[in-house]
């Protein structure tokens, strides 16, 4: 195995970027009639749709983790630390940025839709914050790692106390970080907790990934604890809420779609390391290294970022299903081709931004 790449991880980030377009695609096209949850096709369309976000921000903090303690047992992360807040912070400006409607302001039209929140701010933010504890605790691996697994119980745990958080008295370009109450799409609460998961398992692969059966052990570790949060997470959230007599628990089991959603991505996890083997050098790795530079061009296509004219302002929920699907299969190939011929690498919007910011310098 490449010393400094676990090419299963492309691989998920891969297979979470297509589930996003076509997730995306789909639900801005698709005609509302044509949402019958119980037809078999949709609840298996709508099943992958619901754990895409989780496994973005798992595979996040896994991958940004382990590269950083990577860099630490060289002893040169602070280029590491340095690249990963400026990518934090570019990040959270990409995802303003894609809300900008040029045109709209031309004629007059200032909205608050800039200061929706969406997956790029969170991811940032949290990127942000994973940065901060490694800085806190680099010098002990073990003790990020155990607080790295309890931040992410905690925010899941909590969830209850800020699901219905009133923030109206703070700014929105604050308290949309917080609240979806003014139209974000994610809050850093409780999307934090899954990149903190991610960070948890960085923390493991990083110590234990050079030993004999590692993947083996890994593999089933990931079915096993998967299957465990999918089937038995809120039985014990309650049985810790009749030892305990805490409410929070109680609260928690009966809304307990986080723990199942982290289950299902512990399961996907396992599917793809399993395949690692098969998967070195494949177009699903290429395709996993270019999420930005994808994520962005699909975002112009769909929503109209600049222009507020995209796929959205001519077809917006008109499509039946075959239209929709066939559609889909076709926006994930062309996003996929102006990414790998015309946008070669994620690299490549950080070095535009880069040179923007030289060019406004001088």
């Amino acid at each position: 195995m490449n010393s400094n790449r676990i090419f299963f991880i492309d691989a998920v980030r891969a297979f979470a970027i297509l589930m996003m377009l076509q997730g995306h695609f789909i639900d801005t096209l698709l005609n509302p009639i044509y949402r019958d949850k119980a037809n078999v096709v949709y609840q298996v369309w709508s099943y992958f749709r619901g754990i895409t976000a989780p496994t973005f921000f798992t595979i996040s903090g896994l991958v940004f983790l382990y590269l950083l303690l990577k860099a630490k047992d060289k002893g040169d992360d602070y280029p590491r630390i340095k690249k990963g807040l400026y990518r934090g912070v570019l990040l959270i400006v990409i995802g303003y940025a894609l809300r900008i409607d040029i045109f709209g302001w031309l004629y007059g039209d200032f909205n608050n839709y800039i200061f929706v929140i969406d997956v790029l701010q969170c991811i940032g933010l949290s990127l942000i914050i994973l940065i901060a504890c490694y800085v806190i605790l680099r010098k002990y691996v073990r003790l990020l790692s155990i607080l790295l697994l309890i931040l992410g119980c905690l925010c899941f745990l909590t969830e209850p106390l800020y699901r219905s958080l009133d923030l109206s008295h703070i700014p929105k370009i604050f308290a949309n970080y917080m609240t979806r109450n003014n139209g974000s799409i994610f809050t850093i609460l409780p999307w934090f907790g899954f990149t903190a998961f991610g960070g948890f398992l960085a923390t493991i692969f990083f110590s234990h990934v050079h030993k004999n059966r590692f993947r083996l052990i890994t593999v089933i570790s990931f079915f096993v604890f998967g299957s465990l949060l999918i089937e038995y997470s809120s039985w014990f959230l309650m049985r810790i809420h009749y030892w305990t007599d805490i409410e929070l628990f109680k609260s928690s089991a009966y809304y307990n779609y986080l723990f199942t959603r982290f289950g299902n991505v512990l399961l996907l996890f396992g599917v793809f390391y399993a395949a690692e083997p098969f998967l070195k050098g494949s177009l699903i790795g290429k395709i996993g290294q270019k999420t930005l530079s994808i994520y962005v061009i699909h975002f112009i296509i769909i929503f109209g970022s600049f222009t507020g004219i995209g796929l959205n302002y001519f077809l917006s929920k008109s499509l039946n299903p075959t239209e929709a699907i066939l559609g889909a299969i076709l926006f994930m190939v062309v996003v996929c081709f102006i990414s790998f011929h015309y946008i070669k690498t994620n690299a490549f919007i950080y070095n535009s931004v880069r040179k923007l910011i030289r060019a406004i310098k001088n």
